[in-house]
């Protein structure tokens, strides 16, 4: 049965991936963005999520033209990477607010019909990062083990309302973001996954799709690493 998909971020990477495979799959797909908008076959709605009034024009929108979402997956997130003790308050502020707070504010609009409606999917993108850390990256780390309690916390909220809250972690993948890093970069990051190779935007986009399944609807709070094996044991 055809449901109604929001990914948040969805334009490029894995977002468009995992919009492209509820499409595929027969969902009605709404996509946020907030610079470039999506290729054809969505509702695209420009949004930043850092935005409160962005984040409820944007429901509003989606539940006049496709109906109440069902299934949430909150993607949109950023990087300012720095070592700590050349970081700003302020870079370390943006990458909490767009990648956890954020994902806080979508969930918390979203779950608003699905309490009602007694049954809905949220599916948080986080980060093998936020579970090993990463120099360089201590607010992009923070904010996506943040995602991990958030979802937890979430998930006890409404399981008495049918309404399943996970996280899926992804490795390095190839996309557009990873693809300026060069050769040389990707080919030690590939080297550092047991597995020996990146992930393709498509796998992850699988791990969410099967999170909104109903064969996943006995699993909640969950963190699903999808990452060859980087993070095993975290």
């Amino acid at each position: 049965m055809s449901r109604v998909v929001l990914v948040t971020g969805g334009s490029r990477g894995i977002g468009l991936a995992t919009a492209e495979r509820f499409r595929d799959l027969g969902d009605r797909v709404a996509v946020t963005y907030n610079s470039s908008p999506p290729p054809d076959g969505f509702l695209a709605v420009k949004c930043d999520v850092r935005s409160g009034d962005d984040v409820d024009a944007a429901f509003d929108r989606i539940e006049s033209e496709l109906g109440p979402v069902e299934v949430l997956v909150s993607n949109a997130g950023i990087t300012r990477d720095g070592l700590v003790l050349k970081m700003t308050e302020e870079s370390f502020d943006e990458v909490i607010d767009a990648n956890l707070t954020a994902a806080f504010r979508v969930a918390k609009r979203a779950s608003r019909s699905m309490i009602r409606a007694r049954k809905g999917r949220i599916i948080l993108v986080g980060s093998v990062v936020g579970l090993l850390g990463s120099a360089g990256q201590a607010n992009y780390a923070a904010s996506k083990a943040g995602l991990v309690g958030l979802a937890r916390s979430l998930a006890r909220e409404f399981a008495s309302r049918s309404i399943t809250v996970n996280v899926v972690a992804p490795g390095p993948v190839e996309t557009e973001m990873t693809a300026t890093l060069g050769a040389d970069r990707l080919g030690e990051l590939a080297a550092a996954v047991p597995l020996a190779r990146i992930a393709t935007a498509a796998e992850i986009a699988g791990a969410i799709a099967f999170l909104a399944s109903d064969d996943a609807g006995y699993i909640t709070g969950a963190v699903l690493p999808v990452d060859g094996g980087l993070g095993m044991g975290h």
